[in-house]
């Protein structure tokens, strides 16, 4: 079918290039490129001798973006799947406007000297990628990503209208490790120790961290904590699922985690303002992931199972109706399968989905979008086929 340029070489970009050389027929030819060769070139080898997929590697710097377009005219790829750090979002998409390159990625754009994210400065993108002719398909994870096109389905097949929406994402596995983050630690905690917030009738309601907490029976893992976080997804969906009158995101945390996590935000260790040491300028953050088990190392220790979804409500034939779409996910099987826990495995295969949607054409819409402007059906289908079976529930204990 055609070829893949994948900027990356982390936990959830070798979840989806195992996926990638699973599918040949649709990924005939992936480069993998990183600021590290060496890591793109060991994957290649562990890989190559049981796909038909040809792999190449290549060093790049995803934050030059004259390295990039090089690297693009260089192999020529039908889509470029961005699997690097959200920092690099607008680098690799000015790459792909250069040169007239589909783009997909799985986490919007956040500055690394502010811990804030959300889709504006993608979608100042949205005339020059439509004039360019080219489709850009952002958040292609899970969360966002899945948690879209479920909102998208479930408004094409269950409802007339969706007024609520509530997003839960429980992790139930366990890693043996007393403190450690299941995807990159910097983002990671940015991500859950910035304010909350949630959209009701219109507007934003943020929330101080952690400040919300509700309690959920998660099937196949059990009673878990769950506490109400900003996330991105709740931003696109606010605009794209019609009648919507609010939309939370809830995840689950334990409680040696969030101590963990209180202790190290009260010594200054989750900073991001630079400071000097021994003459040198660190950001504690950067230093904090540095000492942390690397998350692709997670994957032999945890055991567990994720339960990840949305509860949806809103009215069908004038009449109020409930609707609980899910996935879940064991981490083992996960190891066994792509050497990787869950988190990276649920992140990494509908990236490689979304990429396949935009090489086959069945995602065709010149312009930067959101996974929900698209047609579902065929990414639902994928899900069943590559590995992230969903599940549905018509009478779903809701949230208060």
């Amino acid at each position: 079918m055609g070829k893949a340029l994948i900027i990356g070489c982390g936990g959830v970009a070798s979840v989806a290039i195992h996926k990638c050389c699973q599918n040949s027929e649709v990924f005939e030819e992936i480069c993998i490129a990183s600021r590290t060769k060496s890591k793109c070139d060991a994957l290649k080898e562990k890989l190559e001798s049981t796909t038909k997929t040809k792999i190449k590697t290549a060093q790049v710097d995803a934050n030059k973006v004259d390295e990039l377009v090089a690297l693009i005219e260089q192999e020529k790829p039908d889509v470029v799947l961005n699997l690097a750090l959200p920092y690099q979002d607008l680098t690799i998409m000015d790459a792909c406007l250069a040169t007239k390159t589909h783009y997909v990625d799985t986490a919007n754009y956040e500055p690394e000297d502010t811990a804030k994210f959300e889709y504006s400065w993608q979608w100042a993108y949205r005339e020059r990628f439509e004039k360019a002719g080219i489709t850009a398909v952002l958040g292609s994870g899970f969360d966002p990503g899945v948690t879209g096109v479920f909102s998208a389905y479930a408004l094409k097949h269950e409802f007339d209208e969706i007024n609520y929406i509530d997003i839960l994402d429980c992790n139930g596995g366990d890693h043996g490790y007393p403190f450690a983050t299941n995807f990159n630690p910097e983002i990671n905690i940015r991500e859950v120790s910035a304010n909350g917030s949630y959209w009701e009738d219109g507007h934003w309601v943020e929330t101080k961290p952690m400040e919300i907490k509700r309690v959920y029976n998660f099937e196949e893992v059990g009673e878990k904590d769950m506490y109400l976080l900003h996330h991105e997804e709740i931003e696109s969906l606010a605009l794209n699922i019609p009648g919507i009158k609010r939309i939370r995101f809830f995840m689950t945390f334990g409680q040696s985690y969030l101590t963990h996590l209180k202790c190290l935000e009260n010594v200054g260790m989750t900073s991001i303002e630079p400071i000097m040491y021994e003459g040198k300028e660190i950001v504690p953050l950067q230093f904090l992931r540095a000492v942390l088990p690397d998350p692709a190392s997670l994957g032999p220790r945890t055991k567990g199972k994720t339960n990840i979804g949305c509860i949806f409500q809103g009215k069908k034939d004038g009449k109020e109706k409930t609707y609980y779409l899910y996935n879940i996910c064991d981490h083992q099987e996960c190891y066994k399968e792509v050497g990787s826990q869950a988190v990276a495995y649920t992140t990494g295969v509908p990236a490689m989905i979304g990429a396949m949607m935009v090489m086959t054409g069945k995602w065709n819409k010149p312009g930067v979008h959101n996974v929900e402007e698209f047609d579902p059906d065929p990414f639902m289908d994928a899900l069943n086929q590559w590995g992230l079976p969903w599940r549905e529930n018509f009478h779903p204990v809701l949230v208060d």
